[in-house]
């Protein structure tokens, strides 16, 4: 019995050795197979979206298609990843072409002996590319109707399988499959047959797209009346409802007939849109390889802007104006709502191709209210300061106003109101850490050349910027002062801090006052605006805030070419408002959002001496109320009106109060101030001069102390040699008299106060210039000069 059991051993052992080496061949070579499709699957490749062209589509906010352009082999192709697409679309498109997709590995044996046999045999000729085949003939332009391209076409397919997951495979087929002509990808037909994205299409129109790729030219046949198209979708609606028989409430639907189709293709290489050139132009350069790009654009506030602008020059033909760019922004969500690069795209005689949003111009005044925000956050001003404006000049430099006169004593508010050039100028002068300079490069303000390059020519556009970046500085203001770069389309980038929330809110109260050119009051809907001209009459500018909103519009060739017309309040404000009253016509503009923000509780309003801007005194009966910045803007006791007592019967002035004196309240304005009022034909009452017994009478204490207001601080003057020129001094006191000026303890001359004179420095180098009056009080400032061939 053991021996029995003995043999019966040996021959299982020599039966199981022989299994293994019939078998071990078979599985080193499996397991070699393994590890190479392993090692294909998992080394590095590109993406199959890499491998194929696309065109971009760009829509607006409410999802109209904007724009869609070509790719780069001809064709219409947008690429929509697969989790994009709705399942029911993939899964029809695997139900028609390739049922078993899921199972085979790139080839499906079955259909392919059954299609060589049909095909072969006489009979009609069938099909047996699986989808994976049919991505691989698009991928590599394969030619597989000879028995050689069959070949190819199948190799390929299975190249494909092993490198890639099914997933991948299945996203890129529905991304190049062929829907007649040059239109390629589901997404792609979305739009141009039922004109909506891939993932709004209902059951029918899946179905319908589904069934078009098998053979296009014969199912978008009109001389048929899609009757291959009708019962290509029958045959595949009746296999959906095998196995989702709850969508039988779609039935009705699928019975109409697919010529319905020939209605629904909107779009055509013909017709397709071309929506805001420009802006999907700058779009396109911006996101070169973006397949969708989706804004903030209103295309109702687009065409508007169009249809305004077209009208506006209609209109004002006569008078030379045939070129208009503009821009409507949201500052809240810091994304392009409308934008008008030229009056029109089309245009060669306008260069109408030309995006005059980004294009360098003079800005003229439109940079002045920056200029009064960084002098209340320095500390020079509140809104009811009193400014000068009188013929100053600033070394070499004496700006003008536009209209070519000076009104003396304006307060700040006014004079930014009225964009008076001198009052800005002398600010601009002023402001330190940042200057204006500083504050445009701290922007990303491009292509400034340097500082000492503009001067204070600066304040008034000496300066190029683009709308683009004005536009981001007037986003600002509305945004409590924190900036964001101007962009297209949404993203997220870190803002920062240029005005204080309370500057920012303050200049764009004091622009809220501005009167609109049509009616010569105040906009009702609160629009903080301000115009600008360069010099010249090149550009005409108006850029506001409404709300959220900004505008901007600027009138001008694109050539340079001046024109007497191009100016800001005449040619561009009008625009403006008639822009922002069509859309709040149309409830483009929400009357909600445009509402004056509520100010920051760190400021509060004060009550000041009118004449002055001082806090008032006992004696300043004429009040007026501003805003003021706790720990910043600059106030004190006014001294402009004190009492002076006079002998009635003398009527000189007495020292003091007495029973033979009465009291009158006298304006004590300095001998600069009496000089700007009489040149504007309102002369003031000149202050008595107290006598000398009176001395420190306190009731009539001034500020008679020298202050020299020329030349500047922080100016370097430059002479030049061959045309040697002065440098004007002049300082300012509350009283009369002599001021003796002197460089490095030299004296140069004598002269009046509030009248200047001219000095010629003889060399180069750094003086120390006073100005001494009478008493022994002074002012002194320092200088450089130098000297230039």
């Amino acid at each position: 019995m053991n021996e029995i059991k003995q043999r019966r051993l040996v021959r299982f052992w020599l039966a199981f050795k022989q299994t293994i080496r019939l078998i071990k061949k078979p599985l080193i070579v499996a397991a070699v197979l393994g590890l190479v499709l392993a090692g294909l699957r998992l080394s590095p490749k590109p993406s199959l979206s890499s491998l194929i062209p696309h065109s971009t589509a760009i829509y607006a906010a409410d999802g109209t298609l904007l724009r869609l352009t070509l790719a780069s082999d001809e064709q219409y192709q947008l690429w929509m990843p697969l989790k994009d697409i709705h399942a029911n679309a993939a899964e029809a498109v695997k139900l028609y072409e390739d049922r078993y997709f899921d199972w085979h590995f790139g080839v499906n044996p079955i259909a392919l002996l059954r299609g060589m046999a049909r095909t072969y045999s006489g009979s009609s000729r069938q099909g047996a590319s699986t989808i994976t085949m049919q991505l691989a003939r698009g991928l590599y332009g394969i030619d597989s109707r000879t028995v050689g391209g069959k070949l190819k076409q199948i190799l390929a397919a299975i190249w494909l399988e092993s490198r890639y997951s099914k997933h991948d495979i299945l996203e890129a087929y529905v991304n190049i499959a062929p829907y007649g002509g040059n239109i390629k990808g589901i997404a792609t037909a979305s739009l141009f047959y039922f004109n909506k994205p891939a993932s709004r299409l209902n059951l029918p129109e899946m179905m319908t797209l589904a069934v078009i790729p098998q053979n296009p030219n014969k199912r978008l046949s009109i001389s048929n009346k899609n009757a291959q198209l009708n019962e290509a979708r029958s045959h595949l609606w009746q296999d959906w409802l095998a196995q989702h028989p709850e969508d039988a409430k779609y039935t009705a639907d699928m019975r109409l007939p697919a010529q319905s189709l020939k209605e629904a293709k909107r779009l055509s290489n013909q017709n397709l849109p071309f929506l805001a050139p420009h802006f999907t132009d700058a779009l396109l350069a911006e996101h070169r390889n973006q397949v969708t790009i989706h804004t903030g654009l209103n295309i109702h506030a687009q065409a508007t802007l169009e249809r305004m602008i077209a009208s506006y020059i209609e209109n004002n033909k006569n008078v030379g104006i045939s070129n208009v760019s503009a821009v409507l922004y949201d500052a809240k969500n810091m994304q392009v709502k409308a934008l008008v690069g030229s009056a029109d795209y089309f245009s060669a005689v306008i260069d109408g191709q030309v995006n005059g949003t980004s294009a360098k111009r003079s800005p003229g005044s439109t940079l002045k209210p920056f200029i009064y925000g960084l002098a209340m956050d320095q500390s020079l001003i509140h809104p009811a300061s009193i400014l000068k404006d009188a013929p100053t000049s600033f070394g070499p430099y004496s700006p003008e106003n536009f209209d070519g006169r000076f009104i003396g004593p304006i307060t700040a508010s006014d004079a930014l109101i009225r964009s008076r050039n001198v009052p800005a100028v002398s600010l601009a002068s002023k402001l330190t850490q940042p200057s204006l300079y500083d504050f445009l490069k701290n922007v990303g303000v491009s292509n400034l050349k340097s500082e000492s390059h503009y001067g204070l020519a600066l304040a008034l556009g000496g300066g190029e910027l683009t709308m683009e970046e004005l536009v981001s500085l007037y986003a600002m203001l509305a945004n409590n002062g924190r900036f964001d770069p101007y962009r297209l389309t949404k993203q997220d980038s870190a803002t920062f801090p240029l005005l204080s929330e309370e500057s920012a809110y303050i200049t764009l109260n004091m622009l809220r006052q501005n009167p609109r050119p049509d009616t010569g009051e105040p906009d009702p809907y609160k629009t903080a605006w301000k115009t600008g001209t360069s010099w010249g009459f090149h550009d005409a500018w108006t850029v506001g805030v409404s709300g959220n909103n900004v505008l901007a519009v600027w009138v001008g060739n694109f050539d340079g070419k001046p024109n007497p017309a191009f100016i800001g309040i005449k040619t561009a404000a009008p625009l403006f408002f008639q822009i922002l009253d069509s859309l709040r016509h149309q409830r483009l503009l929400n009357p909600k959002t445009e509402v004056e923000a509520m100010p920051p509780h760190t400021l509060t309003k004060v009550k000041v001496c009118t004449a002055s801007g001082d806090l008032p005194n006992q004696y300043c009966k004429n009040l007026s109320e501003t805003w003021f910045i706790p720990g910043k803007s600059p106030i004190k006791i006014s001294t402009l009106h004190r009492p002076v007592y006079f002998d009635n019967t003398t009527n000189q002035v007495a020292c003091g109060a007495g029973a033979n004196t009465r009291e009158e309240i006298i304006e004590f304005w300095s001998s600069d101030m009496l000089r700007l009022f009489r040149e504007a034909g309102m002369p003031r009452r000149v202050p008595p001069t107290l006598p000398a017994e009176c001395n420190n009478n306190i009731s009539q204490a001034t500020d008679d102390k020298p202050q020299i207001t020329s030349p500047l601080r922080g100016v370097t003057y430059t002479i030049r040699l061959s045309k040697p020129e002065t440098i004007a001094l002049k300082a300012s006191r509350g009283g009369q008299g002599a001021i003796y000026w002197f460089a490095n303890n030299s004296f140069i001359a004598k002269s009046e106060a509030g009248a200047g004179i001219a000095w010629s420095p003889q060399k180069a180098g750094h003086y120390l210039l006073r100005a001494v009056d009478n008493a022994g009080q002074s002012d002194s400032r320092e200088v450089v000069v130098e000297f230039v061939p």
